[in-house]
């Protein structure tokens, strides 16, 4: 699974190494803060969709915000940390051994002294330009539900408010504040004063209404880095992106059905059953052109990673090879000793004066 933020630059603000459309994390005046992992889960069941993000964060920030982009009014719950470490458990690559009969490069006689290691394998009210929604204190997140009818003044409110939104991502905004989006404004701060950010955070389960599933990553665009995008999908098929959006080519890392009985992944596969993995390379993100549709795919085939460990066919732990040609080699020196003893005792011919 692989991760997932977009960190946009505003002042000393850590360049990003994942990429997401959840949006733009944004801290404190001169403080740094990065995230090592994001991971997100989207649920879509025909008419309602339900993202679960977690992000794991460093640096010496005590505060911290990001905004998400929504088609429609959203609610916001606490997620439950265990359904990630069940997505992990189901989509894990499987692991085969896999034999082979001829010595290769780090086999015996080929051992080599290099390095074997190696590398891993939608609006708001007329009138108003901002609204709020609500407000609501979830464990370490202070989450605020706008409405914008401008990205102006949408970067106000947030100032005004405690927060920096980077001029950049105000224009990024104009797409979603056109098609009348709504949005999701978190700020992350410690429980006691003076804590840092850091470490896995509580999950943040957002739903709203839409017309069809959609992974937000315009924003994204904003980074500075090559991005990279893992999701996880719930729906019930196989599910997959309807374009690159200006990335290279989506790459399904795992697909099927859920089987898990009981849990938060059963209990948000209810109804959505078919689980798809979804891995994708941003290398230029600026060339980001849209939001992530997804569509179903052309056919509901389970898919999963296999990972073969290569090893040296042997038998009694002499390798096969060796004893082949060495029983090869004694078969025909016995052939040989053979034909020559009996050629030895063969009897003379009569001999005629």
């Amino acid at each position: 699974m692989g991760l997932l933020l977009l960190l946009a630059q505003a002042g000393s603000l850590v360049a990003p190494a994942h990429a997401c459309g959840c949006g733009a994390l944004v801290p404190g005046a001169g403080q740094r803060v990065a995230v090592d992992r994001e991971e997100s889960v989207v649920r879509w069941d025909g008419r309602r969709e339900q993202v679960v993000l977690r992000l794991r964060v460093a640096g010496d920030a005590e505060r911290a915000a990001w905004i998400m982009p929504v088609p429609g009014r959203a609610t916001v719950r606490l997620g439950d940390p265990a359904l990630f470490d069940a997505l992990h458990s189901v989509t894990a690559p499987v692991r085969r051994q896999r034999y082979h009969f001829w010595p290769r490069d780090g086999d015996w006689p080929l051992v080599s002294g290099g390095d074997r290691s190696s590398g891993p394998p939608p609006g708001g009210p007329a009138g108003r330009p901002v609204g709020v929604v609500g407000r609501q204190r979830l464990g370490p997140f202070d989450v605020a539900r706008l409405t914008a009818t401008d990205p102006e003044a949408l970067d106000g409110w947030l100032e005004t408010n405690g927060f920096t939104l980077p001029p950049r991502l105000a224009g990024a905004l104009r797409p979603y504040v056109d098609r009348r989006w709504e949005y999701v404004a978190v700020r992350l701060a410690p429980e006691a004063t003076g804590d840092r950010l850091g470490g896995d955070l509580d999950p943040l389960h957002i739903a709203f209404a839409a017309t069809e599933p959609v992974y937000p990553m315009r924003l994204s665009r904003l980074a500075g880095n090559p991005q990279s995008l893992g999701l996880y999908v719930l729906a019930a098929h196989r599910m997959e992106p309807a374009s690159r959006i200006g990335g290279e080519r989506p790459r399904v890392t795992y697909a099927g059905r859920v089987k898990a009985g009981s849990g938060p992944l059963a209990e948000l596969a209810s109804g959505t059953p078919y689980l798809t993995a979804i891995g994708q390379e941003f290398p230029r993100p600026e060339s980001i052109s849209a939001d992530h549709l997804l569509r179903r795919a052309p056919t509901d085939d389970p898919f999963q990673q296999v990972i073969h460990e290569d090893r040296l066919r042997e038998v009694a732990g002499i390798p096969a090879w060796l004893l082949t040609v060495t029983g090869a080699a004694v078969l025909g020196i016995t052939a040989v000793s053979v034909f020559l003893v009996r050629r030895s005792r063969r009897p003379a011919g009569d001999y005629i004066p």
